[in-house]
């Protein structure tokens, strides 16, 4: 079968996801399992792999599915105990004292508190922490859940203490003899003349942080913008764009650190410095007033009763507290958040003993069926777990009473329930298209196969090309880790192949798998189910779509630009496109304050 066709067939799973999910807006619990009918059937029929494998790779994704069911529980779990507690209604009131504007708030939540969530925890943990708390605040279910996403692009690569770097991409591109030729020809060695890979990991590092500093410039802007156009009562990115100064703010405090973090310190600890670094002075920004839109006219939600009926989740903020209760002090109601990052950065800490004491615990099932499928869970070293702990401390801590500490866990229960049926069929469906080598028919495994037919298309161009395939791993697998596991090697050897420096191909790969979680199906299930959203992932991902596109196409023109300017001169197709595309959407965001304005005349 020729190359081409092999992609096109390739493409279908996916295909079957964006049409009844995204276009025909199909809730994730009806198109996903066709999603899946199809990659088992392209499986086996094509691909000709065994049932066993198939089956083995379902199982899989069930174990895998679990985990992320647990997860969800205690993130869940622990918003419904600091609900009944009365914790959120005291850390609602400490953000309107900070700032009431609702694109102040969600700024400084989800791009700068999310983006320390992720890279303290990554694997979409940011989600479970962040929106929960939006929603807490008063933010519609599905603004919280289309926020939280939007910022999944730009600390992804360095999350959970450089994860995707140092276990993705060094994963990818360790033990292949060309890499290591290539990288001890460019002195990437040791002193007794191995290659020293941590040093190459280093170099793309820098370069991932660069090209991302450089996209996420205008990520705040998005954020608040889509949540001003989508949710606000005037259905306008004007709002929005008012708010340009400090969103401009917030994405330099945390880029700038984060760029220098990379280059000096490696690929451990960008996001989570940056976001710390970003978090410290926009906080103090906003309480100072400065950069801020009117002060006088904070922007606002309209009232509950006007929300469309798909904006909001199972999950209800509870303002009623016993009249008797004495109010809480600020710090007593942030400490179970707090505690979370706390826990989350001394268990991932490879210096500590933590971290090989909790990951000690190890339930595997090696072979599958007598496959080469293996799946393994470390029940104590998930996030999970860690949400569990600290809702128990938040029951004893905040004093809460017995009834009211049963009802938080018979909510969450029941609302995570209602999203397993989803992720059932989500994370199967990624199992079977990654495990589809080995067959009789003798293809690559799907993913290889759809990226080989692009590459021999794209030539060379394919810098512009190389981020979209990262998004597509990261889109399908849930993972910039495991986008970047799989196509590593492969964007380093299209990079030879055209005569480039590789290292910046590999950059790309691991930008574009970041911004895949923007539009990653499971992500997105995952985040509607903390807070209850269900059946409107196709919604969610119509609205992260643009943030996804920008984000794809930006850092690949300036990878041509970088890659050819020595061939080509910096005025190339790269620069040129790069140009257009800030142009774009400058001009669009421009256009539509000018519409907005003529409007209100």
């Amino acid at each position: 079968m020729g190359t081409g066709l092999l992609a096109l067939l390739s493409f279908l799973p996916i295909l079957v996801v964006m049409v009844f999910l995204v276009v025909m807006r199909w809730p994730a619990s009806r198109a996903m399992p066709l999603s899946y009918l199809t990659s088992a059937g392209l499986a086996l029929l094509v691909w000709k792999i065994s049932v066993a494998q198939v089956a083995a790779a379902s199982v899989k994704g069930l174990i895998v599915a679990a985990s992320l069911l647990y997860i969800i529980f205690g993130a869940i779990l622990l918003l419904n105990t600091m609900q009944e507690s009365g914790a959120i209604r005291t850390i609602r009131d400490g953000f309107t004292s900070i700032s009431p504007d609702r694109r102040i708030q969600v700024i400084i939540i989800a791009w700068l508190f999310g983006s320390f969530i992720e890279g303290s925890a990554g694997f979409g943990t940011p989600a479970a922490v962040a929106v929960p708390l939006l929603v807490g605040l008063g933010f519609p279910a599905m603004a919280a859940v289309v926020s939280g996403m939007i910022i999944q692009s730009t600390p992804v690569s360095f999350g959970a203490l450089g994860t995707p770097i140092l276990v993705g991409v060094q994963t990818g591109l360790a033990g292949d003899p060309v890499v290591a030729d290539w990288a001890i020809a460019q002195g990437f060695v040791q002193e007794n003349g191995d290659l020293d890979l941590y040093a190459l990991l280093v170099q793309i590092g820098w370069r991932v942080a660069l090209l991302h500093a450089i996209a996420g410039a205008l990520i705040p802007l998005f954020l608040v913008s889509l949540l001003t156009r989508f949710f606000g009562p005037e259905r306008s990115l004007r709002p929005g764009l008012q708010c340009w100064r400090f969103a401009l703010a917030a994405s330099l405090a945390m880029t700038v650190p984060y760029t220098l973090v990379a280059i000096f310190l490696g690929p451990e600890f960008p996001s989570l410095f940056g976001s710390l670094i970003g978090l410290a002075i926009m906080v103090t920004v906003a309480r100072r007033g400065w950069l801020m839109p009117d002060r006088s006219n904070p922007w606002e939600f309209g009232p509950k009763d006007t929300w469309e009926p798909e904006w909001n989740g199972l999950i209800e903020v509870k303002d009623q507290t016993d009249p008797n209760q004495k109010p809480m002090p600020m710090w007593k109601a942030w400490f179970p958040y707090l505690l979370v990052a706390g826990l989350l950065v001394l268990t991932r800490l490879k210096a500590l003993p933590f971290v090989g004491w909790l990951r000690s615990v190890k339930l595997e099932w090696k072979e599958i069926f007598g496959t080469g499928i293996a799946a393994s869970v470390e029940p104590l070293y998930l996030p999970g777990t860690i949400f569990l702990v600290v809702s128990l401390a938040t029951f004893a801590l905040h004093g809460m009473t017995a009834q009211g500490y049963r009802r938080a866990w018979k909510d969450s229960v029941g609302t995570v329930c209602k999203a397993s049926v989803a992720l059932v069929f989500t994370v199967p469906m990624v199992q079977v298209f990654l495990n589809s080598q080995g067959g009789l028919a003798e293809y690559a495994k799907m993913p290889n196969a759809l990226a080989e037919g692009i590459a021999q298309v794209a030539g060379g161009a394919w810098p512009l090309f190389a981020p979209l395939i990262g998004g597509f791993g990261a889109f399908v697998a849930g993972s910039n880790t495991v986008s970047n596991m799989t196509f590593s090697l492969f964007q380093f050897g299209v990079g030879q192949r055209i005569g480039v420096d590789p290292t910046w191909i590999v950059a790309l790969q691991a930008v574009g798998g970041a911004a895949g979680n923007i539009i990653c199906v499971h992500n997105v299930v995952a985040a509607s189910a903390v807070v209850g959203l269900l059946g409107r992932e196709g919604e969610v991902i119509r609205k992260t779509l643009p943030a996804f596109v920008y984000y794809a196409l930006l850092p690949g023109a300036l990878g041509y630009a970088i890659v050819w300017h020595s061939q080509k001169g910096w005025f190339n197709l790269g620069s040129l496109l790069a140009v257009f595309i800030w142009s774009f959407a400058i001009g669009i965001l421009i256009k539509h304050l000018r519409a907005d304005v003529q409007r209100e005349r």
